[in-house]
């Protein structure tokens, strides 16, 4: 478990009685909402460490009776536990072949593998069906299968998904989903929907559906309740405190990079949990990203941390416009900024090529910090 929500005395792991008992430790608050999830993933958890039955007649009819260990599919808005529970789940889990991975970097994987097999199948040197080929792969090293986030936004990924899904069903995979959306409302607008509406149809015969319905988005109360979400000036206290708040919304979990490709180019994220991402202001800004990149990741996650702004000088006319890019996206899409600075907004960038446009981004980063800016949804 993170450390923030281990149990400070020995107890059974399960996700029951850990969440019992970081609520008796007042480190999480008893919700009602989140309770009725976690009973439904206690009973998965329960299934799926359920022995084997053995015996004639357990063998002769098992196609006749339903999975023991069904699929999870969980939705609900950001902020409300999704991540939270199902990593209360994976880690008290003690099974061998197990997996927990953010949605977009599966898909990744997903596609590599399948590009793989096809130059296989296509030489002639082996007759399979594509993505079952990709599925038994995935089933043999992960029989449970945690995939946080999943949103749709990719063709390519909407035309596969249903076979997909229905081949790694098939091979005895157990697979629990987070996602901000209900199965119907995935990748509204796209382009062929109607082939990717087997996804959703797939979803409802062979998951649970269940809604995370709390009335509170504890990441945003975490956010109010930080003293400031722009620190300044740069001191290794504004580090620790960044680190803290950090730790605090991913709840000490393990972060993992990931890798994003936009435009056929890969776009790095150094840190990301969820729907929380983390950078350096060269990871962003220092280097030649543009409006493309900034919008693949103000759509994908709805708080940024920028650690390290510096004062820019006309020398950095570059990275100036870069950062006024970057702004403009975030806060267009109503994206949580935390960060650190050399100096206030208006002392950012005092000379140089682009000031005129510069006064905007300091407007900007002035209401990213107001209790209003805070309370707007984030828009993918």
């Amino acid at each position: 478990m993170p450390p923030s929500l281990q149990p400070q005395i020995p107890a059974p792991s399960n996700p029951l009685t850990v969440y019992e008992q970081c609520v008796r430790e007042g480190r999480l608050k008893n919700d009602d909402a989140q309770q009725l999830v976690n009973r439904h993933l206690q009973a998965l958890y329960e299934a799926l460490l359920m022995p084997p039955r053995r015996g004639i007649f357990s063998r002769i009819f098992a196609f006749k009776s339903e999975p023991i260990a069904r699929s999870v599919y969980i939705w609900g808005a950001v902020g409300r536990g999704k991540s939270l529970l199902m990593d209360m789940f994976y880690d008290t889990l003690n099974l061998p072949y197990k997996r927990r991975v953010h949605f977009h970097a599966f898909m990744q994987e997903v596609h590599a593998a399948a590009h793989t097999w096809r130059k296989e199948i296509e030489g002639g040197k082996i007759k399979i069906e594509l993505l079952a080929a990709v599925a038994h792969d995935i089933a043999r090293q992960s029989k449970v299968l945690c995939l946080d986030e999943l949103q749709v936004t990719d063709v390519a990924d909407a035309m596969i998904l249903s076979k997909l899904f229905t081949a790694l069903l098939e091979e005895g995979v157990t697979v629990v989903i987070t996602s901000n959306h209900p199965p119907e409302e995935l990748y509204l607008g796209g382009l062929q929907r109607e082939k990717f509406m087997d996804f959703v149809h797939l979803i409802y015969e062979r998951m649970d559906v269940l809604e995370l319905a709390s009335p509170l988005d504890y990441r945003m109360l975490q956010i109010r309740a930080m003293q400031a979400v722009y620190m300044w000036p740069l001191s290794e206290k504004a580090d620790e405190a960044l680190n803290e708040m950090f730790a605090r919304l991913t709840h000490h979990a393990d972060i993992m990079p990931m890798v994003i490709e936009v435009q056929g180019r890969k776009l790095k994220i150094p840190q990301c949990y969820g729907g929380i991402a983390r950078f350096h202001f060269a990871d962003l800004c220092e280097q030649p990203l543009g409006a493309a990149d900034y919008l693949t990741i103000a759509r994908r996650f709805h708080t940024v941390f920028i650690s390290d702004i510096p004062k820019l000088g006309a020398e950095k006319r570059n990275e100036a416009r870069r950062f006024v890019t970057l702004i403009d996206t975030l806060y267009d899409h109503r994206v949580k900024l935390i960060c650190t600075a050399a100096t206030p907004p208006a002392e950012l960038y005092a000379s140089g090529d682009g000031t005129f446009e510069f006064q905007r981004t300091i407007s900007r980063l002035a209401e990213m910090q107001s209790r209003q800016y805070l309370d707007v949804p984030h828009i993918p």
